[in-house]
């Protein structure tokens, strides 16, 4: 999970609408996490606070902690080194300095940039942080599943969609299939992302596109692709 209001975590490979998170595309003013905020975001308490702030908007470290099942103390700590590193960052102008409002730093943020993946380190601290994103996003989506005929007006569930679709591309037709969703999402999601207005609720929209690992690559000579229409 890309955006300039909004927020996408980026992986090497990956990409990951969550907070946004979220990668093989990445757009130049995404912000490129170098390895000492790879390590400082590679906590499992830390990837759940800075994808919850994400999907639900701005948190006390209380609010966080009654959320999150933990100690107001280990959600204020947590905070603070997520603070240093700009991930996250206080709201402006809410709350006392007895009780601090947090929220995501806006802007998308790529956790697999060629630099950061160079050392095992890196690559160690991206994985974590990846995984712990599933995590967030199979619970999203598991709560939809099991609940959301129950609990979800019908105006809501008529637009929403889980879909997955396996298709065969070249390395060139997935880069520009990619790019061209993320640009549509840059359009018609990115302008949203932190509005607050009567009828609107969280929506999670995940994007993954990526080759299969143990997929066969074709041989022979390349063929131009059948336009649609043709036999």
């Amino acid at each position: 999970m890309t955006d300039s209001d909004g927020e996408t975590t980026q992986v090497e490979g990956v990409q990951n609408s969550t907070s946004d998170t979220g990668a093989a595309f990445s757009a130049p003013s995404d912000r490129q996490l170098d390895l000492a905020g790879l390590k400082a975001l590679a906590h499992p308490l830390r990837v759940e606070i800075f994808d919850t702030l994400s999907t639900y908007g701005s948190f006390t470290a209380s609010g966080l902690a009654a959320r999150l099942g933990e100690s107001s103390g280990a959600t204020s700590y947590h905070l603070r080194q997520l603070e240093k590193h700009g991930l996250v960052r206080e709201v402006s102008g809410k709350g006392t300095s007895r009780e601090r409002w947090w929220e995501r730093t806006p802007g998308a943020v790529n956790i697999g940039s060629e630099d950061a993946l160079a050392t095992p380190a890196g690559r160690s601290a991206a994985t974590t942080i990846f995984r712990q994103l599933r995590v967030h996003e199979d619970r999203l989506l598991n709560e939809f599943v099991e609940h959301g005929h129950d609990e979800i007006p019908d105006e809501w569930l008529d637009g929403a969609a889980v879909a997955t679709m396996n298709t065969r591309l070249t390395a060139p037709q997935m880069r520009e299939f990619v790019e061209q969703v993320m640009a549509l999402t840059e359009k018609y999601l990115t302008p949203f992302k932190n509005q607050d207005v009567a009828g609107s609720r969280p929506v999670h929209v995940v994007f993954q596109a990526f080759p299969v690992v143990d997929g066969e690559l074709a041989e022979g000579e390349p063929r131009r692709p059948r336009k649609p229409g043709e036999p």
